[in-house]
């Protein structure tokens, strides 16, 4: 908090009150409340422009949930690690206001979300924060380059120089705010791919452990059988610390006809059997993953189609693909404009009003898979993306108390 320097200490608890953000007790407890399970949450770099700071996540409560944040991302060009957007990455002032430590950014100094991370490390140090690499709106190619032979060395060492060793520009060293990577890569698609990503990860780990012990690296694995065919799931495991599955998806505006975006099992009407979570998760426990590698992803947002024919409430029924989808924390706002239903096999719910459907995932859903999860013995859940959530972490918070063993 910031130290408002005051001539006596009545004066001074006074203004620290009420000028210091209010960061809850267990801002000084490290780890995840308890819960052995891994906890990873994806932080958009881009939120800093729609008022999502690295300090939302200490007043929704959020950080002390969670065991790994996820920044989303870092790009891939000419065989390097290239950052997206220098200026939110380091560049953007943050104001007290919204600053972890309630101390605005020095104009010019080091800034932006890199720096709110690093303040957020000496109130939780045992969270790990990873740069994620690639995501949809990465260049495939690129990443296909990046992994032959004779590029993946150069291409590695650029990531950890830039990212471990926190070489971020000419000029700004700032070490020890990344702990890692999350490698994604959307989508390998040729036996060569398969060959050159399991090279790729064996670099990446190589030199990771050159640098210490311990640091993490991760791929988003994809949840269907036509891409995750060309990865090495056995083998590539020995490199990696965990897989977060996009069990998520499954349903959105690149098809003409309603679905779900995150079905745990097959609903009645799905003429696809593998078009659900668990027979993702299934697919890749035969391909010989371990249980214990496996992150179960979560959305925290839904998609919507408009002109759905009033049948079966619209399920699995035509209709318009309407944007690009929202976040949960929009979605809420107009649930009671629907009827909320709930499929009877996935428990997932969906909103429809005779001509609108929005697939999402809600708190009852959430629940229903994280005893899933136990169940299986898996290693955690992994949610995309921390800024879809409420603003009291609701969404967040049902992942960590699901994860927990009932009693």
């Amino acid at each position: 908090m910031k130290a408002v320097r005051m001539l006596t200490a009545i004066l001074f608890f006074f203004t620290a009150m009420v000028f210091a953000p209010k960061l809850p007790v267990e801002a000084q407890v490290t780890g995840n409340d308890g819960n052995p399970m891994k906890i990873v949450g994806y932080f958009p770099r881009y939120g800093i422009y729609s008022s999502f700071f690295v300090k939302n996540l200490v007043t929704s409560g959020s950080a002390k949930l969670l065991t790994h944040i996820n920044y989303a991302f870092t790009n891939v060009v000419n065989n390097r690690c290239v950052s997206f957007d220098t200026y939110a990455d380091y560049q953007e002032p943050v104001s007290a206001q919204n600053a972890v430590s309630g101390v605005a950014d020095t104009h010019g100094g080091f800034a932006g979300n890199f720096h709110q991370l690093q303040e957020l490390k000496k109130l939780y140090p045992n969270i790990k924060i990873i740069m994620s690499i690639g995501g949809g709106s990465s260049d495939p190619n690129a990443f296909r380059s990046a992994a032959l032979p004779q590029n993946r060395v150069a291409f590695v060492k650029s990531c950890v120089a830039m990212y471990i060793q926190g070489n971020f520009a000419s000029g700004l060293s700032q070490p020890g705010i990344f702990d890692g990577f999350d490698v994604d890569w959307e989508f390998p698609a040729s036996s060569a791919d398969r060959t050159n990503f399991t090279g790729l990860l064996a670099e990446f780990r190589h030199q990771l452990d050159a640098v210490r012990s311990g640091l993490v690296l991760s791929i988003a694995g994809p949840n269907g059988h036509w891409a995750y065919q060309y990865i090495d799931l056995k083998n590539v495991q020995q490199y990696l610390t965990y897989f977060g599955l996009m069990t998520y998806d499954y349903d959105g505006p690149w098809k003409d006809n309603t679905g779900l975006v995150a079905p745990l099992y097959r609903s009645s009407k799905d003429p696809d059997p593998n078009n659900n979570a668990s027979a993702t998760v299934e697919g890749y426990l035969e391909a010989g993953v371990e249980p214990e590698k496996i992150l179960f992803g979560v959305p925290f947002y839904g998609y919507e189609w408009t002109n759905v024919p009033n049948l079966d409430n619209g399920l699995f029924e035509p209709g318009a693909p309407k944007g690009q989808g929202a976040a949960y924390n929009s979605i809420v706002n107009i649930e009671s404009k629907f009827q909320l239903h709930r499929d009877s096999i996935t428990d997932a719910p969906y909103l429809y009003d005779g001509n609108n459907f929005w697939t999402y995932d809600d708190t009852a859903a959430i629940k229903f898979k994280m005893a899933w999860v136990r169940s299986n013995n898996l290693a955690g859940v992994m949610a995309w993306n921390l800024s879809q959530d409420l603003t009291n972490g609701l969404l967040l918070n049902t992942v960590v108390n699901g994860l927990k063993p009932q009693n």
